[in-house]
């Protein structure tokens, strides 16, 4: 598996079944192996290591039974986002091409600090049904020379958020995270790199079309048969790589004018907010899952702030409008690692 489809199958972006059903079929697969099991669900629509997140294989199972694509393959263009969108994405990209790329020299490293939301649930032997929001810090080092030894600092998972009161309680007297350190040459920390990197290679990037339409079709091409929707995979796609923290300006700025040709992108929040910094809010909503995927920019530089996954209509205890799961990044450069 190279390094692109590595991308693709780390952000599983299957269609939701009810929450009803994938309770019901979890609760019966575990009561199965451990009549006494305790389920922890920590955001089951992401298994991506850029994303930071491992899935079990029995949630995994679960999925891959209850759930079923609603896609559509390649085709022509039909659309594009709306005008004001259109705008800001071809403005950021014009930006973007003129901010000089961050390059470690020798003995130095890219450091990509992250701040990361991500939604929990768990479901007990007794049926009891919780949720809540985690926060993970992450501070991943990759040297000059990829090839060497990448350091990734992870402070675990911290419940944050809560929707109510029973939450809370069981989250607070789950065992505490704890911060750990991994290490492993040219990203491969579960493994032999490339297929257990959480990057893609600079030759992958290299392939990438600059050209926004064609572009746009590779992604397409890529994406077909995956996720929700055509349209949607397609942002989710864009969102993923941009928040790698490694992509070239020049790629950077094709990917913003692709993100302009999909019907159905919009302006969603002209003062968005995440882990303190403001942009401006692009984003799609995917109406089978209820979930709009933002992607953050600040119109200054170009720069992708983050991204962000927004319930569009309540979900168990959890608000509209909340976001469920989110990145925030900023890359520097550090001369020394941990």
């Amino acid at each position: 598996m190279d390094e692109l489809s590595l991308l693709r199958e780390m952000r599983d972006r299957t269609p939701i079944a009810t929450d009803a059903a994938i309770d019901r079929g979890r609760t019966k697969l575990l009561q199965g192996i451990d009549p006494h099991a305790v389920k922890l669900q920590k955001n089951p629509r992401r298994r991506m290591a850029m994303r930071w997140g491992l899935v079990s294989a029995a949630t995994a199972l679960v999925a891959g039974l209850l759930v079923s694509g609603d896609v559509f393959g390649p085709g022509p263009l039909r659309g594009a986002a709306t005008a004001q969108a259109a705008e800001v994405l071809n403005a950021a990209a014009e930006t973007t091409i003129q901010t000089a790329d961050l390059v470690p020299g020798p003995g130095q490293y890219l450091k990509i600090q992250s701040t990361n939301m991500w939604g929990s649930a768990a479901v007990t032997a007794d049926g009891s049904e919780y949720e809540w929001l985690d926060t993970e810090k992450s501070a991943m080092y990759i040297p000059a020379i990829r090839e060497e030894e990448w350091v990734w600092e992870r402070s675990g998972r911290i419940p944050t958020t809560f929707f109510d009161e029973e939450s809370k309680e069981y989250a607070s007297s789950l065992e505490p995270a704890e911060a750990y350190v991994l290490r492993g040459n040219n990203g491969g920390f579960y493994g032999t790199p490339p297929e257990q990197s959480s990057f893609p290679s600079q030759d992958a990037l290299a392939t990438f079309p600059r050209d926004p339409n064609a572009l746009l079709a590779e992604i397409q091409r890529q994406t077909n048969g995956k996720g929700q929707s055509k349209d949607g995979e397609a942002l989710v796609f864009i969102a993923d790589l941009l928040r790698t923290g490694i992509v070239p300006a020049d790629l950077r700025a094709a990917l913003y004018k692709s993100a302009a040709l999909i019907p159905g992108v919009t302006v969603t929040d002209e003062q968005a907010t995440l882990d303190g910094r403001k942009g401006i809010a692009i984003g799609r909503v995917e109406t089978a899952s209820n979930r709009r995927q933002d992607i953050i920019i600040d119109p200054k530089t170009g720069l992708l702030i983050g991204e962000r996954e927004v319930l569009t209509e309540p979900r168990g205890s959890i608000p509209a409008g909340t976001a469920t799961t989110w990145t925030a990044i900023e890359t520097t450069i550090s001369e020394t690692a941990p």
